[in-house]
């Protein structure tokens, strides 16, 4: 009986283990250098023949006159980017979206700021492992649902668990504006296309009285507590940024000028599809955009076909802060992130601009420049070697990858599937 017992644990197990996400990488135990690169940046500068040189986790020296140290990575012919990040996405917090059980993304309440998803983040997910091939190394963990939908933080894709994963705790707060237009729930009977909503006005004082509220509660000396009004005092104190979400001109208007109002100092505005109409309000008040992904059709008739993959560039030539988001999509096709990017380069954005919005911008935008984002002497280790263009879906081809200096396995259950099936049908 014990046998038997013993037997099925151990067949369990290897069942799991063939199932579990890649093994975390070790920390950096030696001194590694990368020679003969293309170095891509990551704030709009390439370096041909690069030498990089990283130690503990971060970059030592980079240039073309470096000496190199310890183990030689010969990267000749080779391309090397700072790992790309991801904002706005739920990896981690839903596995299949049709499996209720593996869903996290949401919680029930309408305003619910102190709902934190990285304490719900699994770092084992196969959905986030297979955004590394890609060089996607970084994400901004959201969760979803409700106007006020809690608080997001900010963690690298090769982890043990979610306090491992951990680079930038409770980073901001997401505020979900109400549309000033709905669509007709044809499943309740309402007449199909965009209607007027009536209770937008109503709406957007529910949302004013929350945040005078939350204002009040700050400043007062003696109070009971209040976990959704305390949530939100990095808000106000600017150690946290307000996500907001809107994209119509009067909605990004009125979500902007309350906030401000209000005494938030950092806000950010995501999605942000019609701002390009409004750039000299969002310089005067120096709001940077998360855009909404390029793979996308124009949401009314009238509008040009190719708005969604010029917006990014629209954006950028008015002098806005911008980079590349796509929360609205599916969490599997963060993997590509790069491609989205390499879209605006075929809408006549430079290159080395448009790899900006899916590294050195997005993590200023976020609040981990100082670490992360670009190929700086004295940031992090985190960054990929390709054989050709990262932004072009033939070539991006990863040979090496490190996250804070530890070098990443680049197999995944999807490249596992790939060789089967290739070993498959090249026989016959």
């Amino acid at each position: 009986m014990k046998k038997t017992i013993l037997s099925i644990f151990v067949i369990l197990s290897l069942l799991l283990q063939s199932f579990a996400q890649q093994t975390p990488a070790p920390a950096q135990k030696e001194v590694i250098s990368v020679t003969g690169a293309t170095a891509h940046i990551g704030d709009g500068t390439v370096i041909e023949n690069a030498i990089l040189v990283f130690e503990d986790g971060k970059i030592t020296a980079l240039g073309t006159d470096v000496q190199p140290k310890g183990t030689v990575i010969d990267a000749k012919g080779k391309h090397l980017y700072p790992g790309f990040i991801a904002p706005n996405k739920s990896l981690g917090l839903i596995e299949v979206n049709a499996v209720r059980a593996s869903n996290d993304q949401d919680e029930i309440g309408e305003i619910i700021p102190h709902v934190r998803s990285l304490i719900a983040y699994n770092a084992e997910s196969k959905v986030v492992e297979s955004m590394r091939p890609n060089g996607v190394l970084i994400g901004q963990i959201t969760p979803q649902g409700g106007r006020i939908s809690g608080t997001s933080s900010i963690v690298q894709f090769d982890a043990w668990n979610w306090e491992d994963a951990a680079v930038k705790v409770d980073d901001g707060v997401h505020l979900r504006w109400p549309n000033t237009f709905r669509r007709g729930r044809w499943w309740l009977g309402e007449e199909r296309g965009y209607k007027p909503n009536n209770k937008y006005q109503e709406e957007v004082t529910q949302v004013a009285t929350f945040l005078q509220g939350a204002a009040a509660y700050g400043k007062s000396a003696a109070k009971e507590m209040n976990p959704a009004f305390a949530a939100m005092q990095g808000v106000f104190d600017g150690s946290q940024k307000l996500y907001l979400y809107a994209d119509g001109e009067r909605e990004i208007m009125d979500g902007v000028m309350l906030a401000k109002n209000s005494g938030v100092p950092q806000i950010v505005l995501v999605g942000g599809y019609h701002a390009y109409k409004i750039t000299d309000f969002l310089k005067e008040h120096d709001i940077p955009v998360l855009v909404q992904f390029t793979h996308n059709l124009p949401v009314f008739d009238d509008e040009e076909y190719d708005l969604p993959y010029k917006l990014p560039k629209l954006l950028s030539d008015a002098g806005l802060l911008v980079a590349l988001q796509n929360g609205e999509a599916s969490n599997f096709q963060t993997r590509n992130l790069p491609f989205y990017a390499g879209q605006v380069v075929g809408q006549g954005m430079e290159k080395e601009k448009a790899l900006q919005l899916i590294s050195g911008n997005a993590a200023k935008i976020l609040g981990i420049d100082d670490l992360y984002g670009t190929l700086e002497v004295g940031k992090s280790a985190t960054f990929f070697l390709s054989e050709g263009d990262a932004l072009d879906m033939r070539t991006n081809q990863l040979t090496h990858a490190f996250i804070d200096g530890r070098e990443l396995s680049l197999e995944t259950h999807q490249t596992e599937l790939w060789k089967r099936y290739m070993g498959k049908y090249q026989g016959k």
